[in-house]
């Protein structure tokens, strides 16, 4: 199969955003997760809550740094909807997981698999941007901000480099992102061969429909075994690494060393130990990226000053409620 060219760009094409996003205190989603858990990492609660109401601020960013952006799709499982949404908003459509995966594999819990149907979400523009719900602008984004000046995607690279099966010592007690990590580097390696390569950021990603699907196709047995695993496991591949690792294997992307990216991709680790958390959030205010992602690494019982700092941070940047936020809930927030 020749791949599909990642990068044609056209400046009046329409681009849209599609979030991921869940929120464990909806009811009966804790109750549903915790009766498919087979394993202690099933049920960190760092993969399904939404403490910070980052998705709100997420989408104040939007449009008041990239107002060009066409259509905004939230995919999440159903019946969740965030409570403070404007559904009715003409460029907001909500999508839950049954309309684009198959029903055997629901319900999932696994971001790896729900990840690999993006490109499946109704309506969705040719190309378009994946946001998840803890990334947040803090300056105006332009598409060029993910294109080089020929026109191919970014890249943002990471100083550490990407676990491999050898790396990984008790597979029982490692992270299933680790896992995706080095399952992926064993289907590269076949495919382009071995190679040491450095993690990508925690970033939005500007992805192209039809070069995602032709990825996921370019390994069939590992897109089904994730696509069909209700939790992340051992096997799962990482589609985002993939992709971005793909487009650079062939030359159809252009990498942006760590140092560089900082400038644009900024990422805030949310700690137990605050002090930590101030300190990547000192290093962006001298750097001034053009987004913020807040990993959650908190513990069962998040840091009560964490959360209050980075509240009081997004408050700052964006106190204005959206169009996208329904009028009552605007007024709480």
């Amino acid at each position: 199969m020749t791949p599909s060219p990642a990068h044609m760009p056209v400046a009046t094409e329409p681009i849209d955003i599609v979030y991921t996003w869940v929120d464990d205190r909806y009811p009966g989603y804790l109750d549903l997760l915790r009766q498919h858990a087979r394993h202690p990492r099933d049920s960190d609660p760092s993969r399904t809550r939404d403490n910070l109401d980052t998705l709100r601020y997420s989408l104040r960013s939007i449009e008041r740094f990239a107002p060009w952006v066409n259509r905004i799709h939230i995919l999440t499982c159903r019946p969740q909807v965030p409570a403070w949404l404007n559904t009715a908003h003409p460029r907001i459509s909500v999508v839950h997981h049954d309309e684009v995966m198959p029903a055997e594999a629901l319900p999932t819990f696994n971001s790896l698999a729900i990840t690999s149907h993006l490109h499946l979400v109704p309506g969705v523009s040719r190309r378009f941007i994946y946001f998840e719900d803890d990334m947040v602008l803090v300056a105006p984004l332009a598409l060029t901000d993910f294109l080089d000046g020929g026109g191919r995607p970014l890249v943002f690279e990471e100083r550490s480099i990407a676990p491999r099966t050898e790396d990984i010592a008790d597979p029982e007690r490692s992270g299933g992102w680790n896992l995706a990590l080095a399952a992926s580097n064993v289907l590269l390696d076949v495919k382009y061969g071995t190679s040491r390569r450095r993690q990508v950021g925690h970033s939005p990603l500007l992805i192209d429909k039809a070069r995602w699907q032709e990825t996921l196709d370019f390994f069939p047995a590992a897109r089904d075994l994730t696509v069909n695993s209700r939790f992340r496991t051992a096997g799962n591949f990482a589609p985002e690494f993939l992709y971005n690792q793909c487009l650079l294997a062939e030359g159809q992307a252009t990498l942006v060393p760590h140092r560089k990216a900082r400038r644009t991709a900024g990422y805030i680790p949310l700690e137990d130990a605050w002090p930590v958390t101030l300190a990547f959030l000192a290093m962006a205010h001298v750097m001034k990226p053009k987004w913020l992602t807040f990993n959650d690494n908190f513990g069962p019982n998040p840091n009560r000053m964490t959360l209050a700092m980075v509240r009081r941070l997004l408050h700052h940047i964006l106190p204005t409620a959206s169009d996208f936020e329904r009028p009552l809930a605007s007024a709480s927030a």
